[in-house]
């Protein structure tokens, strides 16, 4: 049991991992993702790639809700930018994918600082609609201009790595996951920053931020510049993994799904992003599963759908009532528990 904490040097005290037994368990991480994909079937490998997207995305809208406050509704329009330049990119030029997927962050990152422009003037509820406004403009410019596709959208073909193609879920893997863990690290690092202790700082009273000597336009911008550009990365993966992209590809529930997943995580939290978008994610599915195991449960699907939807929304109730800081705070008290244990009386 970790009881405190000795540190010799800077170097150590700003350490992103501190202790063995977290080096332990990095370890036992990036061992499980290296073996899983010859061990899982093509469904489980699709849901792998499917849950590291959204955990890129999740982690973006995380940066700018859960760690500086400002919330947002906008995600899956900055997804939509990215997916659109990457397609755009790959279909009439042929550009690299890693460049192709830097563009389409950048192309969102530019895009999030001009929807982040009001977050001055206003905050809370009235930034939301700014942001529900930004998802519908940028779908009626998805569907309304000819080098978009229209309504018809983008088919793709697939990414290409030393003249192989990433066409299968398998390839894909070794495209997607590591992206996904350069993101987190990245945002993982970043709150060991002033930048990042700027945005924590705004979150949690940004008038005394601005007292302090904090420029809030500034920093808001930079939050939404970098949430975005999380979002257009993601949107590009997702691009690539499906590879047809449309306006409807993007919709304003998609925004609700990520806005839910970081709370169901853990708002401020990057444990929380990646638990709350595997929790989105995964449980649908497994509810799905769970149903189709029941006898004569596949004839019976089309009525036990909507009962699916009942139990999935009840589980996020329940994890709004009783445990409002998300599955991170659930992780981490166990945690603590299984520590204490042995010396409870």
């Amino acid at each position: 049991m970790r009881i405190g904490t000795f540190k010799e040097s800077y170097v150590a005290d700003a350490a992103l991992f501190d202790s063995r037994t977290q080096h332990v368990w990095l370890a036992v991480a990036a061992l499980l993702l290296l073996v899983f994909p010859f061990m899982a079937s093509d469904y489980w490998l699709y849901m792998a790639c499917l849950v590291a997207i959204n955990i890129a995305s999740a982690t973006g809208l995380n940066i700018l809700t859960g760690y500086t406050g400002l919330v947002s509704l906008g995600q899956a329009a900055f997804m939509g930018l990215g997916a659109y330049t990457v397609a755009i990119l790959q279909t009439r030029y042929g550009t690299p994918f890693l460049l192709n997927l830097l563009a389409g962050g950048v192309v969102a990152m530019l895009g999030g600082m001009v929807v982040g422009i009001p977050s001055l003037r206003v905050k809370g509820l009235y930034l939301a609609i700014v942001t529900i406004a930004a998802s519908f403009i940028a779908h009626f410019l998805f569907a309304n201009f000819d080098f978009t596709g229209g309504t018809a959208g983008i088919s793709m073909p697939p990414a290409s790595l030393f003249g192989m193609d990433l066409d299968t879920s398998f390839r894909l893997y070794w495209l997607i996951v590591p992206v996904m863990v350069l993101m987190l690290l990245g945002a993982a690092n970043l709150f060991r920053t002033r930048i990042g202790r700027a945005f924590i700082a705004i979150r949690d009273r940004d008038i005394s931020a601005e007292v302090l000597g904090i420029p809030l336009l500034q920093y808001k911008l930079l939050s939404f510049a970098l949430s975005s550009f999380y979002a257009g990365v993601a949107g590009g993966l997702w691009a690539y993994f499906f590879r047809v992209v449309t306006p409807e590809s993007f919709p304003l529930t998609l925004s609700i799904f990520f806005l839910a997943a970081i709370i169901v995580g853990g708002m401020g939290s990057i444990l929380g992003g990646i638990l709350g978008a595997a929790f989105m994610t995964m449980v649908p599915e497994l509810l799905k599963l769970a149903v189709d195991l029941l006898p004569g449960g596949a004839s019976l699907a089309v009525f036990l759908s909507p009962v699916r939807l009942v139990i999935f929304g009840a589980l996020i109730i329940g994890f709004l009532v009783f445990e409002p800081l998300g599955l991170a705070e659930m992780w981490r008290r166990t945690r603590r528990f299984f520590h204490l244990w042995p010396f409870k009386n």
